[in-house]
């Protein structure tokens, strides 16, 4: 544990950002919204990881390495979105509790279930996300933070792409046999 003991900015508060130029008043509201994206976006990776580990079957190989991909892009727009939020000012979330209490999505419980079963809950758990994302969207650009906008809309094109590549997992068709 570290021995500094000066806090330089306390969770929850935002301070404005005298080089971008968002009111402070906005950036609270865009800060909590890239927060709540942050959380539920970890809740979303820590499920994928958890099916990733757990995949079993026939087409064990491929599935395990789409959902390590799925994971990967999770993480890198984590990321974004705590970067983005620094630098409104904000303090990003950080922790898992911390992210499951914040976040409006719920995962999973910690049973391991078989692979259609699991991939449906990650496609309804994506679903979860991008509605929330589309709103953030929404109030991103009415508070005219066009580069939040943008940001959730480039995640919202990957959160969208990884459902649909569920949904084709999902399919009945399939080379093996049931």
């Amino acid at each position: 544990m570290s021995t500094q003991r000066t806090v330089r900015q306390e969770a929850g508060t935002v301070e404005e950002s005298p080089a971008l130029r968002l009111p402070e008043e906005k950036a609270e509201q865009v800060v909590d919204a890239l927060n709540t994206d942050l959380a539920a976006t970890y809740v979303l990776y820590h499920q994928t990881k958890k099916h990733h580990w757990n995949v079993e079957g026939a087409e064990f190989r491929d599935v395990h390495l789409y959902l390590d991909e799925v994971a990967e892009d999770l993480e890198e727009g984590a990321d974004e979105l705590a970067e983005r939020a620094q630098a409104l000012g904000g303090v990003p979330l950080s922790g898992g509790a911390t992210y499951e209490a914040h976040a409006p999505v719920e995962p999973e419980d910690d049973d391991v279930y078989d692979v259609r079963t699991s991939l449906t809950n990650d496609m309804e758990l994506f679903g979860d996300v991008i509605e929330t994302v589309r709103g953030h969207v929404e109030l991103a650009t009415n508070l005219g933070d066009y580069a939040t906008a943008e940001l959730l809309r480039q995640q919202l094109t990957t959160l969208e792409e990884h459902a649909h590549h569920l949904e084709h997992y999902l399919e009945d068709d399939s080379l093996t046999e049931w």
